[in-house]
């Protein structure tokens, strides 16, 4: 007989069984376009209740293991040196061995603490692409924030196997012009998100590594989705075929000075998060914002049973058969979404489908808001809720300018362990019957708006 190994099928299946469920609620496209003017066309502002199928981000989202509800029985909640804390460092430490981690509630509170501590008016920092709270806290301190992707990486439509490289020639000139004294740190965001959850490869992390090294900036990681950029890498870079996922999470790791964390992606964690790094000054003065913010250094605004949860979702992230699964599965939304004539970003990225929305409304202008306008239109036709990542969330400037942002895309973000085959199979079917009406769609207009990060609270209408 053959070898009945799961490579020898076409179908992956979730590697898992389902141990418990909750109820959805289904509503009316009537009941459903009210809830939407209610929330003035913003996603952000529904209740989850009005929404069937929940794709607004995968952060935080999923669905935890067995083993990790047991672990939080585990949970000690002593304020400081919890046996909680020590599991949790040494699970940090085995995929990243930086040596000082610093738990936060959320990846979030690790980029606030870090750009306080270096960044500051006349300082840039330099990103493949910075996401939104990345951005945000870069400028809050006066800095400037740059985005430095491959060219490649703003073509939705271009297959390319990493899209999320950082353009090397155009980092070392940036630092060249305004002086490596003016620049604190480079990043790199793994997989890189804003671009559609596109990949970095290690040879692009060495190249920017070694442009760190000859002007004497330092390296970090926005690591949040750090388990699906290796897994890119074992299959689609030359030479990490067949390696282990850990090797080449350690690798990736050791190619940096520091990393940001958000534990609620790839810590398959519903909150927590970390920052980490070598440099034992800049270490001290995080710590210090750190109790003034978040907490004590052993629980960083967490309870034990999170560090707990997160400890045991490092070990289980980097499962070969579970990241075949996520992959594929995210993959299977895409290719159907293609086959149908649906424009996306290619290839599938690790943790969402993006939609270009800019080609498939073309009379839709930029500044009036094309991803908005899909986004509004999915959950107004089958109660899906995505995310708009264009020009409302990164258009505007610190000055308070407004330009169209490079793509205008919208984000159907999987979460992790959470939804089954037929239920991405109806939204496929959603998005299908959007795309056959797209010419119906009107463009947005902005009636209120914070000053920033407006993209979670700004109030839309359609334009006549």
């Amino acid at each position: 007989m053959h070898d009945a190994g799961m490579q020898r099928w076409h179908t992956i299946i979730e590697p898992f069984r389902i141990h418990s469920v909750e109820p959805m609620r289904s509503t009316t496209v009537e009941e459903r376009a009210a809830r939407l003017a209610e929330a003035g066309f913003n996603l952000f502002n529904l209740h989850a209740d009005d929404v069937l199928i929940d794709l607004l981000t995968d952060s935080g989202t999923g669905a935890m293991s067995r083993d990790q509800w047991a672990a939080i029985q585990r949970g000690d909640e002593s304020y400081a040196g919890s046996p909680s804390w020590y599991r949790f460092l040494a699970a940090v430490q085995t995929l990243f061995p930086f040596e000082h981690v610093i738990p936060t509630h959320q990846g979030r509170a690790a980029e606030k603490i870090l750009f306080s501590v270096i960044g500051g008016p006349g300082k840039v920092v330099p990103n493949n692409t910075h996401f939104d709270t990345t951005r945000a806290n870069v400028e809050f301190t006066g800095a400037e924030a740059v985005d430095l992707v491959i060219a490649e990486g703003r073509q939705p439509d271009l297959v390319h196997p990493f899209k999320g490289n950082m353009d090397v020639e155009a980092l070392d000139a940036l630092i060249t012009d305004r002086g490596a004294a003016n620049v604190p740190v480079v990043f790199v965001t793994i997989t890189n998100n804003s671009g559609g959850g596109q990949p970095v490869s290690l040879a692009n992390l060495r190249a920017v590594r070694a442009v760190c090294d000859r002007h004497g900036v330092p390296l970090f990681l926005d690591g949040c989705r750090f388990a699906e950029n290796a897994w890119f890498i074992r299959e689609r870079e030359d030479g990490q075929q067949g390696r282990p996922v850990p090797d080449i999470v350690r690798e990736m790791a050791g190619l940096a000075d520091g990393m940001t964390m958000s534990a609620k992606k790839d810590g398959l964690a519903n909150i927590g998060g970390w920052l980490a790094m070598n440099d034992g000054v800049i270490a001290a003065q995080c710590r210090n914002l750190l109790i003034l913010t978040e907490g004590f250094p052993t629980y960083g605004g967490l309870a034990g049973r999170d560090l707990e949860a997160i400890a045991q979702g490092l070990t289980e992230v980097v499962d070969e058969h579970y990241l075949q699964y996520r992959i594929r599965s995210t993959a299977y939304l895409a290719d159907a979404l293609d086959a149908a004539g649906v424009p996306v970003v290619k290839p599938a990225g690790g943790h969402a489908v993006y939609l270009d929305a800019r080609a498939l409304l073309p009379h839709i202008a930029p500044l009036h808001y094309p991803g908005q306008a899909l986004a509004a239109a999915l959950y107004r036709e089958g109660g899906i809720r995505g995310c708009e990542i264009g020009t409302v969330m990164f258009g505007r400037h610190p000055d308070g300018t407004e330009t169209p942002a490079a793509m205008d895309l919208v984000r159907l973000a999987i979460p992790r362990r959470t939804y089954t085959q037929s239920h991405i199979d109806y939204v496929i079917e959603v998005v299908t019957f959007v795309a056959s009406r797209a010419g119906e769609l009107r463009g947005m207009r902005i009636v209120d708006e914070p000053p920033a990060l407006r993209h979670f609270t700004a109030r839309f209408e359609p334009r006549d």
